[in-house]
């Protein structure tokens, strides 16, 4: 009897706290009349796509509050911001919900939970689960909506994504998307490939690393240089590890220029164990000096003689 009682109060308890949470959102989501709405009504509602292999947007412009971005930039997962013109909201929780329109009354709210308001041109940020959520919503024909106390009286504000017209474009998106690069630029602007003792060979995941790199290059033409800078630990001779340094600065620039990179856009340098980024007194710290880095610029070109090309110790 006990246990079916413990039983009883548990479900009670967790009857308590849903209805808890719903009372929340009733008070934090009003009725239209009792709170200020920022929404396009059918006759205004658009959304803009901008595609590239770089970044996918789709932007709907909001009256009188600013607008709403579904942003996908390459190598990162989709996000949802808003860019108000002058954030109205006061910073902490909005309540984020999907419910029809106004001209679609009786369907039902789905609830997203809380997403933070901050004090920033990116007043809200949602991220990918979330987003996508509100992609389907829209797609379904239903209305996103953003709820938080405004910043300077007790009214409630309301910033709603109509979904007119997002149908139209969301097969572009996906084709954009489809079409993105693997990696943006500050994902590959500075790259390393470690190697093993006394070796300047590269590795399958040294390649894999590399593509990604080229990939990038080959469609990016606003980088303009790139250079390599060899180093090892601080095993063996100053001059062997020179040696050695350069012979790893080469073999990443021999794996550019079979892939297509003209030579003149690559500087290598070799600088032996001269600059480590870890203490040489363990094994893990000297595996993390045996690198090569590879940093991409953009807007200068190297000089195309060999002397700046090739050079000792940067």
């Amino acid at each position: 009897m006990r246990n079916i009682g413990s039983i009883h109060f548990k479900v009670w308890q967790a009857q308590i706290g849903i209805l808890c949470k719903l009372l929340v959102l009733v008070v934090l989501i009003p009725i239209d009349g009792l709170a200020k709405t920022y929404t396009a009504d059918l006759s205004n509602s658009q959304w803009y796509l901008s595609a590239s292999i770089f970044e996918c947007s789709l932007t709907h412009p909001i009256p009188r509050y600013g607008k709403g971005v579904f942003y996908h930039e390459a190598g990162e997962k989709l996000k949802f911001y808003l860019n108000a013109n002058a954030n109205p909201m006061k910073s902490g929780d909005a309540a984020l919900v999907i419910e029809a329109p106004r001209w679609r009354p009786g369907n039902g709210v789905r609830n997203l939970g809380y997403v933070p308001v901050k004090d920033s041109a990116k007043s809200i940020v949602v991220e990918r689960k979330n987003a996508r959520t509100m992609m389907e919503g829209l797609m379904d024909g239903m209305t996103p909506t953003f709820t938080r106390k405004s910043w300077y009286n007790d009214e409630s504000v309301r910033v709603r994504v109509s979904s007119v017209n997002f149908p139209s474009f969301y097969n572009d998106y996906l084709n954009c998307v489809a079409s993105l690069l693997p990696v943006n630029f500050k994902q590959v602007e500075r790259t390393k490939v470690l190697f093993k003792v006394d070796k300047a060979e590269l590795t399958e995941s040294d390649f894999e690393i590399l593509e990604k790199v080229v990939v990038y290059l080959k469609a990016d033409n606003t980088v303009t240089s790139i250079v390599i800078d060899g180093h090892t630990d601080s095993s063996g001779r100053r001059i062997y590890n020179r040696r050695l340094s350069k012979d790893r600065s080469e073999v990443v620039r021999g794996y550019f220029i079979a892939n297509g990179i003209p030579e003149e856009m690559i500087t290598t340098r070799y600088h032996g164990e001269r600059y480590p980024v870890a203490k040489n007194n363990s094994k893990k710290n000297k595996a993390q000096n045996r690198r090569t880095t590879v940093r991409l610029e953009k807007g200068t070109r190297m000089a195309s003689n060999s002397n700046a090309n090739t050079t000792p110790e940067g």
